[in-house]
């Protein structure tokens, strides 16, 4: 009797150390390395976009960290958690136009979040000028969801995010 006993407790202890080491089923998203500062680079080195755009990339655009006091502004709601957040956006506005990145924290529920941010996210938040709610992109690789408005060169920077996932 003891030997049974033994005998099954050391099975449950090997079936329970089998567990802990199993991988979590895979879903198909990669992981991108980097900050994003070198994510934002990448997407701009490599989008392929009109010569006035690259020009613009060039000289127009600041990148200012998300902070938690304007988590609305760029993700259309205050209560979006996250590790971090970066935006890229005009100095002046000639146009309306904006790519934010966010990295979610581990374990955070990134289609619902993307979620959130499609259905809140203001594209007509500028004076003047808007983005057509259409070409609003949300998307995500891994822990990093990308948010585009712009009415030219959206698809462009999204292919280029896309490529990313290498």
């Amino acid at each position: 009797m003891k030997k049974l006993l033994i005998l099954s407790i050391a099975a449950i202890l090997a079936l329970s150390f089998a567990a802990c080491g199993a991988k979590p089923a895979e879903t198909g998203a990669s992981v991108l390395d980097g900050s994003l500062e070198s994510i934002l680079e990448e997407i701009y080195e490599t989008a392929d976009c009109s010569d006035n755009f690259k020009e613009f990339i060039k000289t127009g655009l600041q990148t200012t960290v998300v902070s938690e006091e304007r988590n609305e502004y760029y993700l259309g709601k205050d209560d979006i958690e996250y590790e971090e957040a970066l935006a890229s956006e005009p100095i002046m506005m000639p146009s309306a136009y904006e790519l934010t990145l966010v990295r979610v924290k581990e374990g955070a529920d990134i289609e619902k979040i993307k979620e959130d941010i499609k259905a809140n996210v203001n594209p007509q938040k500028w004076v003047c000028v808007g983005v057509d709610p259409d070409k609003v992109i949300v998307d995500s690789i891994g822990d990093v969801i990308i948010i585009i408005m712009s009415n030219d060169e959206g698809k462009a920077l999204h292919d280029a995010f896309l490529a990313l996932k290498g």
